[in-house]
């Protein structure tokens, strides 16, 4: 898919510095920058992994109140 992206004189500049460094095509580098930003937003297992562990209650204990919140309604 074909997309068109404005970029700021100062940063085309230094994208085509970069560009010519390394021997690839402009299209080719904002792929590899779009790829590993995009890895960068999935959060990883460690992130939210004992994301609970701070509560006072067990998960079992958890589960019971919130369904008890629901009962006695």
């Amino acid at each position: 898919m074909r997309t068109i992206v404005d970029l700021p004189d100062p940063e085309r500049a230094q994208l085509d510095a970069l560009c010519r460094q390394r021997g690839v095509s402009r299209a080719e580098a904002l792929r590899q920058a779009l790829r590993l930003w995009l890895q960068q937003q999935k959060p990883s297992h460690h992130a939210v992994f004992g994301l609970w562990r701070d509560r006072p209650a067990g998960s079992l204990e958890l589960q019971q109140a919130l369904r008890e919140e629901w009962s006695e309604r």
